[in-house]
């Protein structure tokens, strides 16, 4: 579960999330996510006591004690939603707009789109359509797609013209910024703009007439030909999702009109794309995202890991292939933009890698005598990570474990007005362009190439440079909130798995990581919880972890647990707010139940 404290997101806090409690004649805040004193509250009808509250303190003039005043009853702290919605206030996400920047939103929202007063492109007659999760509320791109004589695959990838509605300099738009981007959590969203535009006027449902800058692309098999860029007018014939596009693929549904055909053409196109990307030893790492099912409650009753697909590669390749256009035309004429930038890996950290999966079994490639220029270590880790997922494919293990190493190896992705080239992709030109709804520097870049192809006004130089590292910032921050608060709801499905469960339920377990104290592992249905097994409970032994931190070995009798290696484990305790599984090992002999959790 959590490997992380507590992270502030914006301000120092001012609102703090407790527990209301009676202590004989008083109420009391007991502080619900870390340690804290408790405080006087201040008697309120909104809440009684056992519920999950947000307090505003009210210290005494002479700065001691003081009481405390309900700002918010939040709900009951047994309820997953209600405590992660609370914790998304404790991280200093706002949960509302400002009523003026609501009614800005609404504004422009209706703006009817022949009054926009640009001249656009007409993409309507083109068969377009969009493919998300199912749980997706705004769309921030299209696809429409078609074979040419020639044997290739013309694509045109619709984004969202979110500038039209967000004017630089806004209300709206000072908002998005200092949001910086969406915050994803299971069951809730704090959205970067109103969802009079999010989910509304800029997403690109279908049957809709929608504002667009499209990327139009000529694809072979050796890439991207030629590209061209256009503000447009789009309509949405399909609302796909992932799981009916890979049903389509596998033969089991039938793709329907007039969009069958073009995502046919996507397809081709795709994999050309992906075979050119592969060539290039792009960084390759199979990941995944839990996705949490909630009843009326608010509780979670399951989870699922959503693996990418081939219906997840489509789309992934074809806003690659687009991002890496509008960058390259930024570049080459000097536009003040934002780039995504990954800079190439230390030496140091890709040898240190390939020692840690040379101790694990897990072969490498050789690697060039003498110390590794930023080519060669960039090439080094494309390569490596092309091996450790095929070693993963054909053992069944270590698809965590190994891959967090390859991650750890990398230096961290971030936003700079200076393109400096994306190293995981192997790209010399890469932006983030095509999810304007939820990220700010995509806005940026949207607004740049329009300044490039229509003569809008240039963003300002000093302005975009100071803009690299606060979207840095909060793109952080989200990650860190989005990991968390899934480490949360895990722990409230565990609980209540586990409910109906022996008290000495086994499970099956893969080691995914080391700390000093102890291991973290991956158990239950396909490795869906994560806790922490202490050295300390390991008895018997002495335990130390190696110096490539990849096994702990001990002393007395040789031993090894190694990442990737299975262990069974039983759940000591959980802290659901605090997203924390303890975690101890199972006797010997113990037998893993096929039932050990309820249906």
């Amino acid at each position: 579960m959590s490997r992380n404290g507590p992270a502030e997101r914006g301000p120092a806090r001012t609102v703090r999330i407790a527990v209301l409690r009676r202590r004989g004649k008083f109420l009391v805040a007991e502080p619900f996510f870390e340690a804290g004193p408790r405080l006087a509250v201040s008697r309120d009808g909104r809440a009684t006591p056992g519920d999950l509250v947000a307090v505003r303190s009210r210290p005494h003039r002479d700065g001691r004690g003081g009481r405390a005043v309900i700002a918010q009853r939040l709900g009951r702290p047994d309820v997953a939603q209600d405590v992660i919605e609370a914790f998304m206030i404790d991280r200093g996400l706002k949960r509302s707009f400002a009523s003026a920047v609501e009614r800005q939103a609404e504004a422009v929202a209706g703006t009817a789109i022949e009054h926009n007063g640009r001249s656009r492109r007409d993409f309507r007659s083109l068969p377009t359509f969009t493919i998300d999760p199912p749980s997706a509320r705004d769309f921030d791109d299209a696809i429409s797609a078609a074979r040419t004589d020639d044997g290739g695959w013309r694509v045109w990838v619709h984004i969202a013209d979110v500038g039209a509605y967000v004017a630089a300099g806004s209300l709206l738009d000072r908002e998005a910024y200092r949001r910086g981007c969406s915050v994803y959590v299971p069951g809730a969203v704090e959205p970067m703009l109103p969802s009079a535009l999010s989910s509304g006027a800029c997403s690109l449902v279908p049957a809709q007439d929608r504002l667009a800058v499209t990327v139009e692309v000529s694809v072979g098999e050796e890439g991207v030909r030629s590209a061209a860029f256009h503000r447009s007018l789009i309509r949405s014939d399909a609302r796909l999702h992932y799981d009916q596009v890979d049903g389509i693929f596998a033969g089991a549904q039938a793709a329907g009109a007039p969009w069958g055909e073009a995502l046919s053409a996507a397809r081709q196109a795709a994999a050309a794309l992906q075979r050119r990307r592969s060539a290039r030893g792009a960084v390759i790492i199979a990941g995944e995202e839990p996705e949490f099912g909630f009843d009326r409650d608010g509780n979670v009753v399951g989870a699922a890991a959503v693996q990418q697909t081939e219906a997840h590669r489509l789309i992934e390749h074809l806003m690659i292939a687009a991002n890496e256009q509008v960058a390259k035309l930024l570049s080459e004429r000097g536009i003040p933009a934002l780039y995504r930038v990954h800079e190439r890996p230390d030496a140091v950290a890709v040898e240190r890698l390939a020692d840690q999966l040379a101790s694990l079994g897990v072969p490498t490639p050789p690697l060039p005598k003498g110390p590794l220029t930023p080519q060669q270590a960039a090439s080094a880790v494309g390569e490596i990570s092309q091996l450790v997922t095929d070693f993963v494919a054909r053992s069944g293990r270590g698809r965590r474990a190994f891959g967090s190493l390859v991650l750890r190896s990398l230096k961290q992705a971030y936003y700079d007005h200076r393109n400096l080239g994306h190293a995981g992709l192997q790209s010399a030109n890469y932006c983030h362009f095509t999810s304007p709804i939820r990220r700010y520097p995509d806005l940026v870049c949207h607004r740049a190439l329009l300044a490039a192809i229509a003569g809008e006004p240039l963003p300002d130089r000093a302005w975009v440079a100071g803009a690299g590292p606060w979207t840095s910032t909060r793109e952080r921050e989200a990650m860190t909130i989005e990991r968390d608060a899934d480490d949360i709801a895990s722990c409230f499905l565990l609980e209540r798995l586990l409910a109906g469960a022996r008290a000495d339920a086994v499970f099956e377990g893969e080691v995914v990581g080391f700390h000093s104290a102890g291991a973290f592992v991956a158990f239950g249905p396909d490795g869906q919880f994560e806790g922490m097994l202490p050295v300390r409970r390991l008895v018997g032994d002495w335990w130390e972890l190696n110096d490539q931190l990849t096994m702990l070995h001990g002393t007395r009798t040789g031993a090894t647990i190694r990442l990737g290696d299975a262990i069974d484990v039983q759940v000591g305790t959980i802290d659901a707010p605090r997203g924390r599984v303890d975690l101890h090992p199972a006797p010997v002999g113990a037998t893993v139940a096929a039932d050990y959790l309820p249906g």
